[in-house]
């Protein structure tokens, strides 16, 4: 069986009708650029997020670039991040001349180990920029509890985890401001970039709000220096429409995960994914980890079996920040992560026959002779 490592069509088709009718009415209404589309879908993202507050702009990088700017982070200043993120996280602190100072992970849950924490705060440290990987809310509790000790922000980089939850409250929900993406591939997916900044405090929402539209509140009137970080109408529609499907497209995700861990439970050389106490995961992705990696994969593709590596250097190793000299053994646990980590398929719509043709593949290649 050939078994991609995505597939849109099972999610896409059925609401192929309710998606175009949604377009057309963009086009037909002639307004493209922050209309009713955009407000009604902030409308819906916040409530759905339990938030006051959700502004939608052009992409996640953004999202979190325009939430840092928000909070006046600059030059001279210091943002806790995990060393095993996607590099997005870490532009973002970039953009706005501050410097991310590489926590490790748990490496159980590979998100940012609240216990490292207080060690990397320095008197320059801002802030801390938690990433809910793959799907799994990070230990928010304990974060939370050094941010108030040490006076510092929040802002979680929620990309990959609309709808997980950490001790019942959503992702998104707990820090100053917040970032999301609605990258196609993302569990809720635009059909091109998009990108949202989830908060409570109207200030901030005020100000994102006028900084992701040139730095203006009344057309042709710049209050600041500002972006033009705005999502569109076609783009705001269609995720109203998916928006409703969500919760049941994270249950298939929840239920495909929980039959890769039933077929793949005891096997030697694989590590499962492992959910906090606490927590809940989402699935974005289904990672496991070996040292045989890249066999594994290579086996896999040989199988008809599509997998992709999240990630395979980690950010700092990446010679964009080579200009940071971090020497590659600094932080082991991101490396090892980076060098044996691999993501199964994983998609609403996935049937049990899909997961027993990847789990036999990956069984058939360890226990081969």
């Amino acid at each position: 069986m050939n078994v991609p490592f995505l597939s849109f069509a099972p999610q896409h088709d059925p609401i192929r009708e309710d998606v175009l009718n949604a377009i057309a009415n963009v086009y037909d209404k002639q307004w493209y650029v922050l209309g009713d589309q955009v407000r009604e879908f902030e409308t819906a993202y916040a409530e759905f997020n339990r938030v006051e507050h959700c502004i939608g702009v052009a992409n996640g990088l953004d999202a979190l670039h325009l939430a840092l700017e928000a909070l006046q982070v600059g030059p001279g200043d210091e943002v806790l991040v995990p060393s095993n993120t996607y590099i997005a996280t870490w532009l973002a602190i970039s953009f706005v001349g501050a410097t991310p100072v590489p926590v490790e992970p748990n490496p159980a849950t590979y998100n940012i180990d609240p216990a490292r924490l207080e060690a990397a705060i320095t008197p320059r440290t801002k802030g801390i920029m938690p990433v809910h990987l793959y799907g799994q809310a990070c230990e928010m509790g304990p974060i939370m509890e050094v941010a108030r000790k040490h006076g510092l922000w929040v802002v979680e980089d929620n990309a990959q985890s609309q709808g997980a939850t950490w001790q019942g409250e959503l992702t998104g929900s707990f820090g100053n401001a917040n970032g999301t993406s609605f990258y196609p591939g993302k569990n809720l997916g635009a059909l091109g970039d998009a990108g949202a900044v989830t908060t409570n405090d109207e200030a901030l929402a005020a100000r994102i709000r006028m900084s992701r539209n040139y730095g203006s509140q009344k057309k042709y009137y710049n209050e600041v220096i500002g972006h033009n970080s705005r999502l569109d109408e076609l783009q705001a529609a269609v995720l109203s429409v998916k928006l409703a499907k969500l919760p049941s497209w994270t249950k298939q995700r929840q239920d495909i995960a929980a039959l890769y861990d039933q077929h793949l439970a005891g096997l030697d050389g694989v590590v499962l994914p492992a959910v906090a106490e606490g927590a809940t995961h989402v699935y974005h992705l289904y990672i496991v980890r070996t040292t045989r990696r890249d066999e594994l994969q290579q086996y896999l593709t040989e199988q008809n079996i599509g997998t992709l590596i999240h990630y395979p250097v980690p950010p700092h190793l990446q010679q964009a920040y080579a200009h940071m000299n971090i020497a590659a053994g600094s932080y082991p646990i991101a490396e090892e992560l980076a060098s044996t980590s691999l993501s199964l398929p994983m998609w609403p719509g996935m049937t049990e026959a899909h997961v027993l043709a990847v789990t036999t593949a990956v069984r058939g290649f360890f226990e081969q002779k």
